[in-house]
């Protein structure tokens, strides 16, 4: 089993910067692949990013490619979501998930989800 602890979040300009970090608990952390996802108030959970277990394959959704960058750190059982030129519409809370197979931009497909974090960009 894995717990997941996201952090980072916070208020930020529009074209500012920030970067989330996902923790995890559990030895086997490094055979899962983590997702990032995001949920804006009345909308539906949506894929961000996500990451294969060894780090070698990375997915983006489309309105996020070239702008966040993911990834991770096996030893320190963390992976990240670099968010820069942050826009108003990135704002929603974030979640990182993990699923102990092939990396995947599917939400019903994770296994483990952690709390949230709010983003909140400012125009």
């Amino acid at each position: 089993q894995v717990q997941l602890v996201e952090s980072g979040g916070g208020l930020v300009q529009a074209g500012g910067s920030l970067r989330l970090s996902c923790a995890a608990s559990g030895r086997t952390f490094r055979s899962y692949a983590v997702g990032w996802f995001r949920q804006a108030p009345g909308k539906e959970r949506e894929f961000v990013a996500a990451i294969s277990w060894s780090g070698g394959m990375t997915l983006y959704a489309d309105s996020v490619r070239g702008r966040f960058t993911i990834s991770r750190d096996n030893p320190k059982n963390t992976a990240y979501l670099q968010m820069n030129s942050l826009k108003a519409e990135d704002t929603a809370v974030y979640y990182c998930a993990a699923r102990p197979s092939y990396v995947s931009l599917v939400v019903n497909e994770y296994e483990y989800w952690g709390q949230g974090t709010q983003v909140t960009v400012s125009s």
